[in-house]
C-alpha cells in the first residue's frame, strides 16, 4: 500500500495558548509532502479536510481509500482538488486521462472510483498537491489551466505584500460542493502574504508553501488575533489553519503558496479583518 495517512484532531484556542513549539508543530504542521512514489495524506477534524500529496516518480500511484473514511473508495462521499507543482504528469480518473503541466489543476467530483497519478518523466517528476472535502453532490470533473483561473492583484510594494492571487477551484470557475483552492505568488520585493490578517469562523484553511529555496524559510503566523503564535516552515510544507486562527506569513526570500478552504459557504470574501496594529 502506497497511500499513507495520519489524523489531526481539532484543538481549542484556549489549549493552543499553552502549546510549546514542538506541540504546535505536531498539531498543525504537515511536513512529509512530496515523498517520491508515495501518497501522503493528513485527515483533519477541522471540516474533515484532507491535505496531502502524490509524487509518482518511478511508478504510477493509485489513490486508495483510508480507514478514517469508512468508504469503499476514496471519493465515495468526497470531492478532490489537485494542483501540479512539479513536472508534467497525468491523472487518470475512471479511465479518462488528464494531462497536467506545471501549475495546472484538476477538480474531480464525488463518485469517481479510480484515480491514478503518473509522471511523464522520472527525471522531472510530477508533484501533485491534493485537497479533499466531503461532498453532497457529484459535479463534473474539470481541468483548470493557467489561463482559466480568476486573477486578483492584491497589496502594494509600500506594505511589502504586493501579490497575485489566482483562483483555481472556486465556484466562479468550476462547480464545487465546498472545496476552494488557489495560488498566491509574491511580487519582487514583497514578503508578506494575507496581510492585513483575517479570520473566517465559518471556514478552515490549509496553506501549502513551495518554491522556497533550500536555505530559506517562511514564518507562518497563526492563533487568535490577540494571542498569535508562529511556525517556521520550509519548502513543500503545509500548515492547518483553524477557523478561529489568523493565517499569514512572511518569507526570507521569494515563495509561492497554495491555499485550500472548506466550511460553511463558498463566499471568498467572507472574512473578518484584523487591524494590524491590534495584533498581539
Amino acid at each position: 500500500m502506497k497511500t499513507h495517512y495520519s489524523t489531526r484532531y481539532a484543538a481549542s484556542p484556549q489549549d493552543v495558548k499553552s502549546y510549546d513549539t514542538s506541540r504546535l508543530r505536531d498539531e498543525f504542521l504537515i511536513d512529509n509532502l512530496m515523498e517520491a512514489d508515495k501518497i501522503n495524506l493528513v485527515y483533519s477534524h477541522y471540516d474533515r479536510f484532507i491535505a496531502g500529496s502524490a509524487a509518482p516518480t518511478n511508478t504510477p500511484l493509485k489513490l486508495e481509500t483510508i480507514d478514517a473514511l469508512k468508504a469503499d473508495y476514496f471519493l465515495e462521499r468526497r470531492e478532490l482538488g489537485i494542483i501540479n507543482v512539479g513536472g508534467t504528469g497525468t491523472v487518470t480518473v475512471d479511465g479518462t486521462e488528464h494531462t497536467l503541466k506545471h501549475k495546472e489543476a484538476l477538480y474531480i467530483g464525488q463518485g469517481n472510483k479510480d484515480v491514478v497519478f503518473a509522471s511523464k518523466s522520472a527525471s522531472n517528476a510530477a508533484q501533485f498537491y491534493l485537497n479533499s472535502t466531503p461532498a453532497h453532490k457529484a459535479y463534473p470533473d474539470k481541468k483548470i489551466g493557467t489561463n482559466d483561473v480568476e486573477v486578483i492583484e492584491l497589496g502594494s510594494p509600500e506594505t511589502a505584500n504586493a501579490r497575485t492571487l489566482r483562483k483555481y477551484i472556486v465556484n466562479s470557475v468550476v462547480d464545487v460542493c465546498q472545496l476552494q483552492m488557489g495560488m498566491t505568488t509574491l511580487k519582487a520585493g514583497s514578503s508578506w502574504n494575507t496581510m492585513p490578517a483575517h479570520v473566517h469562523d465559518r471556514r478552515m484553511e490549509v496553506y501549502f508553501y513551495f518554491e522556497v529555496p533550500e536555505d530559506q524559510a517562511v514564518c507562518h503566523f497563526m492563533g487568535q488575533p490577540q494571542e498569535t503564535r508562529h511556525i517556521w516552515m520550509g519548502n513543500n510544507q503545509a500548515v492547518i489553519s483553524p477557523p478561529w486562527s489568523i493565517h499569514a506569513g512572511s518569507g526570507t526570500s521569494s515563495y509561492t503558496f497554495i491555499w485550500g478552504m472548506a466550511g460553511e459557504n463558498l463566499d471568498y470574501s467572507d472574512m473578518d479583518h484584523c487591524k494590524i496594529n491590534e495584533l498581539r
